[in-house]
């Protein structure tokens, strides 16, 4: 299956997925978010691919969140698309979390994020900037509430950094070096660095056993939502549900024997 509005490309066990509407500053819209919510499932099902990369086209933006052309028209460009799936609406299906993907995923910011952008920050595992990305949040300057992406912010950074950047309506936009400082971006880099460093991270975690990283991923994330105790108690059931995986007995064994494990392929 081909897409329209994304790239998608494995190599080497690595997943690209790039925001392909660059003429929008790679906004998305209602056929993007089922194209990536496609994408997603395709990341999930493939034994081929242990973690993926998301970024944009061109050197600008990297998503300057929800086309207003669209919300503009009522929502969508085409009557029949349809806006939502499952009783849940479009843009809660951009992200591999959102679509309950643990496959690792590194987010490289090649320009602005802008409003409905920071949704893939705050699902991320990590981070990368281009030295010239920009953030701001425009949501309540054009009449709407910001909530889904600071709330998923306020997982990562200081609050006081997402009310800023919520309330301020874009009328600051924050610098790479104060993403890098407050930790809504893990490293910054020279644009040309950024999908070779991005790639350097993924091939280094493209080599350990794919069901251990989805595992270890999934215990971090699930225990966000609730309390300490609980958060334990589901990691103790993930770790489990683990101890009979071939991989678990691969590893050691590849280690002794001072060769390159032989890992079993996943799939959700």
């Amino acid at each position: 299956m081909g897409f329209e509005s994304i790239l998608y490309d494995v190599t080497d066990g690595v997943a690209t997925i790039t925001l392909n509407r660059p003429e929008r500053h790679n906004a998305f819209n209602v056929a993007m978010a089922w194209e990536l919510a496609d994408a997603w499932a395709r990341v999930k099902s493939d034994p081929a691919v242990v973690c993926a990369i998301v970024t944009g086209a061109g050197p600008r933006a990297f998503c300057t969140g929800m086309d207003l052309g669209d919300v503009s028209a009522g929502g969508t460009p085409a009557a029949s698309v349809p806006t939502e799936r499952d009783g849940k609406p479009f843009h809660r299906y951009l992200t591999a979390i959102q679509n309950r993907c643990w496959k690792p995923v590194i987010t490289a910011l090649n320009g602005m994020v802008v409003g409905g952008g920071f949704h893939f920050v705050a699902d991320s595992d990590l981070v990368l900037a281009a030295e010239h990305a920009t953030f701001l949040d425009t949501h309540v300057k054009v009449g709407l509430v910001a909530a889904f992406e600071p709330v998923g912010l306020a997982r990562r950074i200081p609050l006081e950094a997402v009310l800023r950047l919520a309330l301020l309506g874009g009328s600051e936009r924050m610098d790479a070096a104060t993403a890098l400082r407050i930790g809504l971006v893990g490293e910054v880099l020279p644009a040309d660095r950024l999908l070779p460093r991005a790639r350097e991270l993924a091939g280094l975690i493209a080599q350990h056993s794919p069901a251990a990283l989805a595992a270890t991923k999934r215990a971090i994330w699930e225990s966000l939502d609730v309390g300490l105790e609980e958060g334990l108690e589901r990691a103790a059931k993930i770790l489990d549900a683990h101890n009979d995986h071939p991989d678990l007995v691969e590893g050691p064994r590849a280690f002794v024997e001072k060769r390159r494990p032989r890992w079993a392929p996943y799939r959700a």
